[in-house]
């Protein structure tokens, strides 16, 4: 099943935790319709701005999915498939950083991780991935932040670009 014109169904549920582990990684009704307004709204402008494939890393993950992830929030927008992680090194087609900037600067978004990598005030820098949210029934509030981690937690900062 397509998602949106370049977006399949099983890319955007692909979990190897939930192969593994055994659990199951299927979206209620509900959910199905939340991936496929982020497919549009989101992964099709990103996936024509990198002009090729695009890697979504990580899509919807059920409760137990999502439980079964360390550090994964228990509020995460990835639990409603509100939510994608966007990966332009696994085709290289750009980089993580352009499509960060380019998400920043022409599409409406919940929320924009940096994910990791080198500091973004580094020209050269680029993060690991990219979370991106699109709400469907509140406004997008376009809430930047950066992912770091210390002493190995998680934490996140308001990313002022």
């Amino acid at each position: 099943m397509n998602l949106s014109k370049h977006l399949k169904l099983s890319e955007a549920t692909r979990s190897e935790t939930a192969k593994r582990l055994g659990i199951s990684n299927q979206p209620t009704p509900e959910h199905l319709e939340n991936l496929k307004t982020i497919a549009v709204e989101i992964f099709e402008p990103c996936r024509a701005f990198v002009g090729g494939p695009l890697a979504v890393t990580s899509g919807y993950r059920s409760r137990a999915l999502n439980t079964a992830i360390k550090g994964s929030s228990t509020t995460s927008d990835h639990l409603k498939g509100l939510a994608l992680d966007l990966d332009c090194d696994v085709h290289q087609n750009g980089t993580n950083r352009e499509l960060f900037y380019f998400i920043l600067e022409n599409l409406d978004f919940g929320q924009l991780i940096w994910e990791y990598g080198g500091d973004p005030i580094n020209a050269n820098a680029s993060p690991d991935w990219i979370h991106v949210s699109y709400y469907t029934n509140k406004p997008n509030k376009k809430q930047v932040l950066r992912a770091t981690r210390k002493s190995g937690r998680v934490t996140y900062q308001p990313f002022y670009p």
